[in-house]
Parts: C-alpha cells; sequence; structure tokens
C-alpha cells in the first residue's frame, strides 16, 4: 500500500506540473479540480486508455510494460531520474530493494588511500541515505568533521538540515537542500524497505519545516555537478565547484570534490584553510633530543 502511495503521490505531483496548453491538448470542458493535466489528458498523450492509466496511478499494474511507461515518461515530460524512478516504482521490488536494506558498504583500499593522499582538494565519499562513507581533512575544514560525530549521524543530508552552521556556511543553501530531498526520494524508490532510510526521513521530517515542504512536492533530482559558494568564518568566501563522480562497480558510492578555479582568490584561500586545519606533525624522539641538544656525539 505504501508503494501504491509513493506511485499515485509522485504521477499526480508529475501532472500538476504540465498545463494542457503545454502539453499541446484541449483541456476537457468544465472546471478542472486539479492544477494541470487530467488523467484523461495524460492517458491521451500516452496512447493508454483512461482506465488504463487510473489503474497505473493507483499502483494496480504490476507487469507494465517498458513502452508504455516510457510513453507516460514522456507524456509527462520526466527526465531520466524521474523516469527511472517512475519504473521503481510501477514494478514489484526486484534485486537489491527486496532484500529491504542495502547491505554494508565497504570502501577499497584504493579509494581510502586516494582520499587520503588528496588533501589539496576537498573530498567526501556519499553512499546508501547519503552516508558520508569517507572524507578527508580539507572536507572537514571547509564542511564539517564527519568523522568526530557519532556513526549513525554521519550523513550529508542531515548536516545539511539540523546542522546551524551549514545554513549559515552556503549562500545556495536552499538549493543544496533541495538537492538532498530529491536525491533522498530517489533512494527511497531504490531502496523501498531500508529502515534506516525511513527513519531518517522521519526524523528530517519531524524536525525541520522546509525538509517536510520539499519532500511533500515528490521531486526526484540527482545533481552532478554545481557551483558552491562557501562562506567560511576562517578564511572568507571560497567559490568552489562540486563535482559527482560514479565508479561503474560502485554505482551507490559518490565522490564528491570540490575544486577551485587555478589561481583564483578562492584557490588561495583554500591552500591557506588547508594549512590551518592540517594536524600537527609529530616530532620523533631524536629529533626532539637534537633540538634540546642533549644529543652525544658518535
Amino acid at each position: 500500500m505504501e508503494r501504491n502511495a509513493e506511485l499515485r503521490d509522485f504521477l499526480r505531483t508529475r501532472r500538476a506540473r504540465i498545463t494542457p496548453e503545454q502539453a499541446g491538448v484541449q483541456p476537457h470542458p468544465g472546471p478542472r479540480r486539479v492544477p494541470g493535466l487530467r488523467r484523461e489528458e495524460v492517458a491521451y498523450l500516452a496512447g493508454v486508455s483512461a482506465d488504463y492509466y487510473g489503474r497505473l496511478e493507483q499502483g494496480r499494474h504490476l507487469n507494465i510494460s517498458d513502452s508504455v511507461l516510457d510513453a507516460v515518461a514522456r507524456a509527462l515530460r520526466l527526465n531520466a531520474v524521474e523516469r527511472d524512478h517512475l519504473i521503481e516504482l510501477a514494478r514489484p521490488p526486484r534485486g537489491h530493494s527486496r532484500r529491504g536494506s542495502p547491505a554494508a558498504q565497504r570502501i577499497r583500499p584504493g579509494l581510502a588511500a586516494l582520499l587520503a593522499s588528496l588533501d589539496h582538494v576537498p573530498m567526501f565519499l556519499i553512499g546508501h541515505r547519503m552516508d558520508v562513507l569517507a572524507s578527508n581533512q580539507l572536507a572537514h575544514a571547509v564542511l564539517t568533521d564527519f568523522d568526530a560525530l557519532p556513526a549513525g549521524e554521519r550523513n550529508f543530508a542531515r548536516y545539511v538540515f539540523l546542522d546551524p552552521t551549514a545554513r549559515e556556511r552556503y549562500a545556495e543553501w536552499a538549493e543544496m537542500a533541495e538537492d538532498c530531498v530529491a536525491n533522498l526520494r530517489r533512494y527511497s524508490g531504490l531502496f523501498p524497505h531500508d529502515p534506516r532510510l525511513a527513519a531518517l526521513i522521519g526524523e528530517l521530517s519531524v524536525r525541520d519545516a522546509d525538509f517536510r515542504r520539499w519532500w511533500a512536492d515528490y521531486n526526484v533530482r540527482y545533481a552532478t555537478h554545481r557551483t558552491k559558494h562557501v562562506r567560511h568564518p576562517a578564511v572568507g568566501d571560497l567559490v568552489l565547484h562540486c563535482e559527482t563522480l560514479a565508479f561503474p562497480d560502485e554505482p551507490d558510492q559518490l565522490l564528491n570534490l570540490l575544486s577551485p578555479e587555478p589561481g583564483s582568490a578562492s584557490a588561495e584561500s583554500l591552500r591557506l584553510l588547508g594549512s590551518l586545519s592540517a594536524p600537527p606533525v609529530p616530532v620523533s624522539a631524536s629529533a626532539s633530543v637534537r633540538r634540546s641538544g642533549r644529543g652525544t656525539a658518535g
């Protein structure tokens, strides 16, 4: 029943975005009780009967063909991410979704070494539910020290909505926050029976009014690049280009890199921030002895 409600509300909100004039159809006569397209108009655009589309929107078609789903996606002008989400909702859970909760994620040693070695660019690895699986020292300085948080709270969406410094630090906080909600909506289609994902969504819904409002919009999005303007208390404003990279053999692990324009003021400020946040270099015992002048000639 929850799956049917998700499908119904997703299609209803997609219909509401498009007017008959935008879709190029003659509006049905009489008063319109809903914004956007009616079910009958979507059915006409998709080339199916109104009854057939009505049953689809109610979640009563379990073996719907790809061609019909493609036709509905075109009628509703869905993008590629929204189309994939529609397919996940319209079909019985399969593959990883049937397991309920996704398997525990492990970071490859080579990837962990990459994050540790590239210390001049903030980098963090996001997994299921937008959990932060790993991050380097400069990411801690620009964002927050995820490693210092309890394991269950190392989550990027949780940071964006529940850490008060996030709203102050990002000039485009609302855009970034909406992206987080749309990405969590995408995960809810992939993993509909994940209890930890449900708990995260429930917590954010209870604690943040903005999250509740955007969650009700049913937007599905997967942003792969965006420019972020960071207002950092230590080094001032930073303009950073965020690129999100996926790995073919780990499609649910996303590497995020925040890089400034080479030679820019942001690049210099980021270099300064790196030096300010670098952990102190441990001094060896022999070096301490040499500095104190207590060493003996060999």
